[in-house]
C-alpha cells in the first residue's frame, strides 16, 4: 500500500495484520496530536459508553488533524491507551465500526493499544493518540 507519502511496511514472510500496519514509513510535515479522550470540544464528556467515548475521541483526532491542514489518510501512528482491555477486545466490532465511521478505511497505520490503570481524566475510558504526516 502505497500513497504520496508514505508506504506500508510489511516483511515479506509476516502474515498480514488486521486492521493495522506492522510499520510505516513516511516523509513530510509532521503532525503530532495529542491524547485525545471522548469529550466534546467544551469538555464535557455526553457518554460513559466505551464505544461512545472512542467514537468523540476519533472525532477530536479529525478535527485537530484537520487544523493542521490534514485528514486521517495522513495518520501514520496511533496509540490507544484504554483502561479494560477485555472491554476494547469484546467490543472490537463496534469500534471497527467507528473507527471507519470517522476516519474512512485507512488501515496504514501502525498501532499500539496498551492497557493503563487510569487516565487523567476520571470520567475517560479510552485516550487515543496519533501522529499524521502531510506529504
Amino acid at each position: 500500500m502505497t500513497s504520496t507519502h508514505k508506504t506500508v511496511l510489511q516483511p515479506a514472510d509476516w502474515a498480514a495484520p488486521k486492521g493495522y500496519a506492522n510499520g510505516v514509513a513516511a516523509s513530510g510535515r509532521q503532525i503530532f496530536v495529542a491524547g485525545q479522550i471522548g469529550w466534546n470540544a467544551q469538555c464535557q464528556f455526553e457518554s460513559d459508553d466505551f464505544v461512545d467515548q472512542v467514537r468523540q475521541a476519533l472525532q477530536n483526532i479529525k478535527a485537530v488533524l484537520a487544523a493542521g491542514g490534514a485528514g486521517p489518510e495522513h495518520i501514520c501512528r496511533m496509540t490507544w491507551y484504554v483502561l479494560d482491555k477485555r472491554e476494547y477486545l469484546a467490543r472490537g466490532r463496534e469500534v471497527g465500526q467507528v473507527y471507519r465511521e470517522v476516519l474512512g478505511r485507512e488501515y496504514g497505520v501502525a498501532m499500539s493499544a496498551v492497557q493503563v490503570a487510569a487516565l487523567m481524566e476520571d470520567r475517560a475510558k479510552v485516550e487515543i493518540e496519533v501522529t499524521a504526516v502531510v506529504g
